[in-house]
């Protein structure tokens, strides 16, 4: 029986990438299932062999430890050669942008609380 080894929503391409090399790699049969026409099904990798369970698991759990000690790794370069983008970057390099999402949240918070605030005044 087949069996749901990883999630593909929201996966970056080259993670995907990275993992259905390292599943052929190991010589291990998967199937994919996409996301579908409006993404409303799960987007996955499955084996196909049940017994080859475990062993793809754990080839997926080292994977992300090394995955996620290089992204710690480049962000902790990021940070001592001054290229992180930090929020007030984004902020100084798009002013107008910044502003308009900031009063398009104050104008839902507003709408959202008003008929609360009149039940209550009122």
């Amino acid at each position: 029986m087949a069996v749901h080894i990883f999630n593909l929503r929201n996966v970056p391409e080259d993670e995907a990438d990275d993992i259905r090399q390292l599943l052929e790699t190991n010589r291990i049969e998967y199937y994919e299932t996409p996301a579908g026409r409006w993404g409303m099904s799960a987007p996955g990798l499955w084996v196909t062999d049940d017994t080859q369970r475990d062993r793809a698991k754990e080839l997926l759990a080292r994977y992300q430890e090394e995955r996620a000690l290089r992204a710690r790794q480049q962000y902790a370069e990021q940070l001592a050669s001054g290229q992180h983008r930090s929020l007030w970057d984004s902020i100084k390099a798009q002013p107008l942008r910044f502003t308009g999402v900031l009063l398009a949240i104050v104008f839902v918070v507003y709408v959202s609380l008003t008929p609360f605030l009149n039940l209550i005044a009122g």
